[in-house]
């Protein structure tokens, strides 16, 4: 591509991002509105252009995933050379290749899981630790040290943020703690993954030559999500560009969801005051969701009470779509038996089963909710678990993949060859009728067979190309499309965008989680939220269940979150099915409802008008909505007697529509 159709392929806020061919520059991006688009257009056009060497530019972001996808793109836009990486990847290649040079021999070994290390410096220390205790100490270790905190000052920190010291421990045990962990990997000649930032810092700052030759190599640098960069990864950074200005920042202070593994938005929000002279783009143009999306994201930011920061306002480039759903339930197994039917008639309708996420605050949320999809039919996977391509029955098909790739046969359709290969990999044209381990192999080789599907329509595509394919997947952990359900955390689902989204279990204790009581952590799950909201393109359903299970009493409130999530920003704009108030009320409809309200205040002994008033009645019988949203909008319908009467009300509308 030329420099100019590079330019004329951005929006007007893109395009300035993109122009601005030399830092500092700062991107303030709201979710959905292309920011990989515009840094990866910028760096094509600056390549392009002739400003500058495509291996003059380091882009670090924060997953495997999202470096891959930005490599993609600059070879899609004919840029090669650019090193497009995670802060990890970059800072493990450099100490690898600088280790030898300058301390000698090879590097540590990493290691990847830190509790066999903790626990055995808990027992030299005579603490006694189970399992769960020492996945939270290994928090805290990971926390300290992307946080720069050593031992000696862990409990002065802790004490002056405020923060609880992990497994009740008191802060100098955890200190003491921190002491024989380290001693204890340094003895065994490992480093774990905060080391490899650690150590390539103090090698670029402590010696002139490797930072002379990583600053000659690297002269541009562009970081994208820079409101989740931790001091540690400010510090390389800050080591990596020496006294260079030439750097591009991309990132959305409301998404910073990630605190507590130290993340922080200060080095975004605080980018000017370092570089006064910085350009300064925003990009709120919303490609992502409806404007009943967009309504919804941006009415919670602007809640007036305890903001720190406005947030961008978002703006819908997308039609109109449906009006946001909203639901209160008896207990948890109603809310999912009710998401589970939803989504089972969105698949009916057309969307794809991997097209549709339902999201919750904590793992725990996840079993009844796979139950309810297994009851229902419907095919999900949960995601977080095992990873694609570690799974075995996965590791097992690419190996008879790659043995069929040697003796590939011409003239044989891809989709075919494949779905041969994988009969003795547990795949069938059928799906099994069994719940579990088995229906989840046959789903994970069903994703291998849609892959193909995929790749016929390429010139030449054998299996070669297929196992070439999914080797570069496989490296950066882009697994192939699961036909299912998504069941996710909020946090896990940070990145990620599906055409439907139904956000489960937002009452007080869940969201924000009862462990939030401070306003900053509080401000932290109203971003979280933020980021399940941003996710949905076309559908968003919000609910929340009034008890645990079904012989609970009814002890939960809605989320205080949803209080401001008025009927205006959950419908965009009224629908259509709700009628005008000059028609009248609908005689039939109106009496029903007075039949209804009778019975209510019967059973509760009290004047009917306590119940609902007739105004009221007689509105709903006016206007006729069909959701929660629409119901909200009635004069006379607070948020208490919506919370008791509207599924009634709407069980009542639809019996009549019917």
């Amino acid at each position: 591509m030329t420099p100019d159709e590079i330019l004329d392929a951005l929006d007007p806020d893109q395009r300035a991002v993109a122009e601005v061919v030399h830092g500092p520059v700062v991107v303030l991006a709201g979710a959905g509105t292309g920011k990989t688009r515009a840094i990866t257009h910028r760096i094509a056009y600056g390549v392009r252009a002739g400003y500058y060497p495509a291996t003059s530019v380091l882009a670090v972001t924060f997953t495997a995933r999202a470096a891959g996808e930005m490599r993609g793109r600059l070879r899609a836009l004919g840029v090669g050379g650019v090193q497009a990486r995670t802060f990890h990847a970059a800072a493990l290649r450099q100490v690898g290749y600088f280790w030898p040079k300058i301390v000698g021999g090879a590097p540590p070994r990493i290691v990847e899981q830190k509790a066999q290390i903790v626990a055995h410096a808990a027992t030299g220390l005579g603490i006694s630790v189970d399992r769960l205790a020492v996945r939270d100490i290994s928090s805290e270790i990971e926390w300290a040290k992307v946080s720069l905190i050593p031992a000696d000052g862990y409990a002065e920190a802790v004490a002056a943020l405020r923060r609880e010291p992990p497994a009740g421990l008191e802060a100098q045990t955890v200190a003491r703690l921190l002491r024989a962990y380290e001693d204890t990997k340094n003895n065994r000649a490992l480093m774990d993954f905060e080391d490899v930032l650690l150590y390539l810092a103090d090698m670029i700052g402590s010696h002139t030559s490797v930072a002379n030759e990583i600053r000659q190599q690297y002269r541009r640098f562009v970081v994208d999500e820079y409101q989740d960069v931790s001091p540690l990864q400010q510090l390389v950074l800050d080591q990596w560009m020496g006294p260079r200005r030439d750097l591009c920042v991309v990132g959305d202070p409301s998404q910073t969801i990630y605190s507590f593994t130290g993340a922080t938005p200060r080095h975004l929000l605080e980018f000017r005051k370092r570089f006064p002279d910085a350009t300064e783009v925003r990009l709120v143009r919303d490609y992502r969701s409806t404007p009943q999306v967009v309504g919804v994201a941006n009415a919670l930011l602007a809640d007036p009470r305890a903001r720190t920061y406005a947030g961008l306002e978002l703006k819908a480039q997308r039609p109109a779509g449906p009006p946001v759903g909203r639901s209160v339930h008896d207990d948890d197994e109603a809310e999912a038996a009710f998401v589970a039917g939803r989504a089972a008639r969105l698949i009916a309708s057309g969307v794809r089963a991997s097209e549709i996420a339902v999201l919750f605050r904590t793992n725990a949320q996840s079993a009844v909710l796979e139950n309810a999809f297994a009851d229902a039919g419907v095919p999900y996977l949960v995601r977080g678990g095992e990873r694609f391509f570690q799974r075995k029955d996965v590791r097992d098909a690419l190996v008879l993949l790659r043995g069929a790739a040697r003796a590939v046969e011409p003239g044989v359709a891809l989709g075919e060859a494949v779905r041969d290969v994988l009969l003795n990999a547990g795949w069938a044209p059928e799906p099994p009728t069994a719940r579990g381990a088995v229906r989840e192999r046959w789903e994970a080789m069903q994703a291998l067979v849609a892959l193909a599907d995929d790749l016929a329509s390429r010139e030449g595509a054998d299996i070669r190309m297929l196992v070439a394919e999914l080797d570069e997947r496989a490296a950066v952990q882009h697994a192939p499309t699961v036909e299912g359900v998504t069941l996710a955390s909020l946090h896990a689902a940070k990145g990620l965008e599906w055409d439907a989204v139904f956000l489960v279990g937002l009452s007080e204790g869940l969201m924000p989680i009862s462990l939030a009581t401070d306003p900053a952590a509080i401000a932290e799950e109203k971003r979280l939220l933020y980021v399940g909201i941003t996710r949905a393109r076309e559908h968003l359903h919000l609910s929340w269940a009034r008890s645990r299970g079904g012989s609970g009493r009814a002890s939960r409130t809605r989320s205080r979150f949803l209080e401001h999530l008025g009927a205006d920003a959950t419908k965009g704009r009224r629908s259509a099915v709700v009628h005008d108030r000059s028609e009248g009320p609908d005689p039939v409809l109106l009496d029903s409802l007075r039949r209804w309200r009778d019975l209510r205040a019967e059973d509760i002994g009290r004047p009917v008008h306590v119940v609902v008033t007739d105004v009221t009645l007689e509105e709903i019988a006016t206007l006729r909505p069909t959701t929660l949203a629409e119901l909200a909008d009635v004069r006379g319908l607070g948020a208490d007697r919506l919370d008791r009467y509207a599924d009634d009300l709407l069980r009542l509308l639809e019996q009549h529509r019917n």
